[in-house]
């Protein structure tokens, strides 16, 4: 039993206020997940060429200036940092393949949650009250957002383990359920190269999901491969750079509701999560079907 909640915001003016709108919500998903909690954030897309490594030292708070100016020194002078305690997102001209070495051999006890040009990434243990505080989400900012409460059920409850989990560049997946058939994934696709951090089996869902688009698969027809490769009971709610997507297994027993009126769309486990959102009362409420493909566009 976990929580997913996911906002997508269709009013522009109401984009500052994204963190405050998603708190209650994930708040609201406490008793469903007390172990740990995350949260990915899309923002106005930055230019081409630049990304934003999300970072997390663990426990002990990483020297964020030492590892700026470090960075600015050996990868690009025009890098720049904002820190949040523990996380952080570095922000520059460097591409994937020469950050991540970089960042193993000089600060390999640093943890790389995420990449993009839009996402923003940041989950740790603990209830989600206390994490949404410790990190300052009723302040953040965006487009749409995709988070998670965890109850652990067949992995560690660590910060790796909690969800949201991340592949490639802008993509997101959260999951309440479990499947059947992770490992039966990784040999799919370790094969390929594809590396995985951790022994989740959401993970290798996020992992197959966007395998399938980096073979050119769109997100729907990535989620159609799901349906046929993917064994368990699931509700998976993904986020992109421009889209919200949400699907449930052909048996559709893990809960999810969606409200959807002019200025949002809101998902989550249950409506007490939604209740406190403008005009809910005037807003489109549903179920998703079982094997139906839900997406919406930023």
């Amino acid at each position: 039993m976990c929580g997913i909640v996911g906002l997508l915001l269709k009013t522009p003016t109401l984009h500052a206020s994204l963190g405050e709108l998603m708190v209650p919500m994930l708040v609201g998903m406490g008793d469903r997940g007390p172990d740990s909690a995350g949260l990915a954030v899309f923002t106005e897309q930055l230019p081409i060429g630049e990304l934003k490594y999300s970072l997390y030292s663990g426990r002990q708070v990483c020297d964020w200036a030492v590892l700026l100016a470090t960075a600015q020194a050996e990868l690009s002078d025009q890098a720049t940092l904002q820190d949040n305690g523990n996380h952080a997102i570095l922000t520059a001209q460097i591409a994937p393949d020469v950050f991540k070495p970089w960042l193993v051999q000089r600060y390999p006890q640093l943890h790389l949650l995420s990449a993009g040009r839009t996402l923003d990434l940041y989950k740790d243990t603990g209830g989600p009250a206390a994490v949404a505080q410790r990190y300052q989400f009723e302040t953040l900012k965006g487009t749409h957002l995709v988070g998670h409460t965890r109850m652990a059920t067949e992995s560690a409850v660590t910060p790796a383990h909690a969800h949201p989990f991340t592949a490639g560049e802008d993509f997101c997946l959260v999951h309440n359920g479990s499947l059947s058939n992770p490992h039966a994934i990784r040999r799919k696709l370790e094969p390929q190269g594809i590396h995985f951090e951790t022994d989740n089996d959401t993970e290798a869902a996020c992992r197959f999901l966007e395998w399938r688009m980096s073979q050119g698969d769109d997100l729907k027809t990535a989620l159609e491969k799901g349906f046929e490769e993917l064994d368990g009971f699931y509700t998976f709610l993904m986020g992109t750079a421009n889209q919200l997507a949400l699907v449930r297994d052909a048996f559709a027993c893990k809960p999810a509701l969606v409200a959807e009126t002019d200025d949002y769309v809101a998902i989550a486990s249950e409506f007490r999560a939604l209740a406190h959102l403008p005009d809910i009362d005037q807003a489109q409420l549903f179920e998703p079907a079982p094997e139906e493909i839900y997406v919406w566009n930023v």
